[in-house]
């Protein structure tokens, strides 16, 4: 998959992840593309972890393998700074 691609799944899952994960408007574009990205390694580890395909290229599986991941980044980054805020 080419990185344009990369971006652009990345954006989708992780702007989806956001609001789902209840941050709606606080990330910017390019943090809803980091956590899409990063959420896609998460979500692909995990996927194959378990016996499924993780990040099969361009696909509607590759997004909601991106956008599981990224949630999952999303929530642990939230309780991350609870813990930090106390």
């Amino acid at each position: 998959m080419g990185m344009l691609a990369w971006i652009v799944l990345g954006g989708v899952a992780g702007w989806l992840a956001s609001l789902v994960a209840g941050l709606g408007r606080q990330m910017g574009c390019l943090l809803n593309i980091a956590a899409g990205i990063v959420g896609a390694v998460v979500g692909g580890l995990l996927f194959n972890y378990f016996g499924s395909k993780g990040i099969t290229g361009f696909t509607w599986w590759s997004l909601l393998v991106a956008f599981v991941g990224a949630v999952i980044v999303l929530l642990f980054i939230r309780l991350i700074a609870a813990v930090i805020k106390g």
